[in-house]
């Protein structure tokens, strides 16, 4: 009698094991566990730990809560100024409501790529060649609550959108590169003749201030030779002063008039 409940309970005990490896289940610190029973979901999401579920009646589902990045393909689109463009993007999403995920869309990584390539073209036709250059924030914003909005329903929460690069046709960048170097040059343009303004009125003044005194013209003169003759040429040009010519008209008018 003794051995048969000796048996008995080794028997128990075999089958409790067997029972409870059967059933147990290890989520891990960023994983949830979703536990469907005879098909229908059990309203308790398993937190990560040891979990036991009731073997052959629930399967469990574990959903990755980690931040996911998803690449979007290139999408070749027309902007609003007519211009083709190949534009592509980056998407940072994870799951927040794990039982949403699994049961109110097939497969929510496919959704939200297939919603990003969707947002991103309807991105391109809306806007113009510059934004897309050059105001990428804005766009990034608006592509990211295009996207954003209906993953909600999904249990998927998207946190940031980014435009990656912007590919354009060589003839457009050949153009644009004609035109960065057309405004330069009119910009070098300008400030040279700026910059001759300023020295003419700077001469202007000399000039008037070097009137009052024919001395000053002279000594002005003397530093001009001393300057050129520093170089160390072999020829000097020396200036002949105006004042000295009208003198010397003056001083032959004069005999010719008597």
């Amino acid at each position: 009698m003794l051995q048969e409940l000796l048996t008995a309970a080794v028997a128990a005990g075999a089958a409790g094991a067997v029972y409870v490896a059967a059933g147990a289940r290890v989520v891990k610190q960023y994983e949830r566990g979703v536990v469907f029973r005879l098909g229908r979901l059990v309203n308790d999401v398993r937190n990560p730990g040891f979990a036991m579920v009731v073997p052959f009646v629930d399967r469990m589902h574990k959903v990755n809560m980690q931040i996911v990045t998803l690449p979007v393909p290139a999408q070749e689109g027309i902007t609003r100024d007519n211009v083709t463009v190949r534009v592509d993007a980056v998407v940072y999403f994870r799951v927040v409501d794990a039982a949403s995920a699994l049961v109110k869309v097939e497969d929510y990584k496919f959704a939200v790529s297939q919603m990003a390539q969707t947002s991103l073209r309807s991105i391109i036709g809306k806007s113009e060649l510059d934004d897309l250059l050059s105001n990428r924030e804005k766009l990034n914003e608006g592509l990211e609550l295009m996207i954003d909005s209906p993953a909600v329903g999904w249990g998927v929460q998207v946190d940031r959108v980014e435009i990656k690069d912007v590919s354009l046709p060589e003839t457009m960048k050949r153009s644009m590169a004609r035109q960065a170097e057309a405004d330069r040059e009119r910009r070098a343009r300008i400030i040279n003749a700026d910059a001759e303004l300023q020295a003419s009125k700077k001469l202007a003044e000399a000039a008037a201030q070097m009137s009052e005194q024919p001395a000053a013209l002279q000594l002005r003169l003397l530093q001009t030779v001393v300057a050129v003759a520093a170089e160390k040429n072999s020829t000097l040009v020396l200036p002949f002063p105006v004042e000295l010519l009208r003198f010397l008209e003056k001083a032959q008018q004069g005999p010719a008039d008597k």
